[in-house]
């Protein structure tokens, strides 16, 4: 019997083994591709799916059955009292009946609910402003105040040489003096002022 060796790593064969067919040499030569994976679809949400999930449904706590039940002797409530009774309520700063600090505490002073503010204006400040007559409006714009509709006072600290018609809420006694000894005029707005 023959021996037919290949060069190589190739396995030796004998005569007497069947030639393998052009199919399976093929067979052996093509890698395999690799299966591809078809997504899978969601399912679709439907009353034949739907679950309740764990947890959503709790036992109805019983109160008041005693230490057996498992909610304890005071019914979870803690202790006995005013804190185990329903309706009770504190208000902020309650401590427990003794005399709480809110009125522990010495008050003095008064603050009135219709105090009138007043934007302050110094009379140095409007030498800045180059124009003859000024009002809310203007000192709005320039910055000086910040809310035209708000009360506005003129102080009288600084000087003015030039005539001034000015337009304010209110003005102090040095204030209009300087304006008048200026040449200029001091108008008080009488309007109903925004609070």
């Amino acid at each position: 019997m023959k021996k037919i060796t290949t060069i190589g790593k190739a396995k030796t064969r004998t005569s007497a083994q069947p030639k393998p067919s052009a199919a399976a040499v093929k067979k052996v030569l093509r890698p395999k591709k690799p299966a591809v994976k078809k997504p899978v679809p969601a399912p679709r949400v439907g009353l034949h799916n739907l679950a309740i999930p764990f947890g959503a449904h709790k036992r109805r706590k019983l109160l008041g059955r005693g230490s057996g039940s498992g909610h304890g002797k005071t019914s979870t409530r803690g202790s006995k009292g005013q804190t185990s009774r329903s309706g009770q309520s504190f208000y902020t700063g309650f401590e427990g009946g003794q005399s709480p600090l809110i009125r522990r505490v010495p008050k003095r002073g008064f603050f009135s609910p219709r105090r009138k503010v007043y934007q302050v204006v110094n009379l140095g400040d409007l030498l800045k402003i180059k124009q003859d007559s000024i009002n809310p409006d203007l000192l709005e714009n320039k910055g000086l105040i910040r809310d035209k509709n708000k009360p506005v006072k003129i102080l009288g600290n600084g000087e003015i040489k030039n005539p001034l018609n000015i337009q304010a809420h209110a003005f102090s006694k040095s204030a209009s003096d300087k304006i008048q000894k200026a040449g200029g005029k001091a108008e008080i707005i009488n309007v109903a002022i925004s609070k």
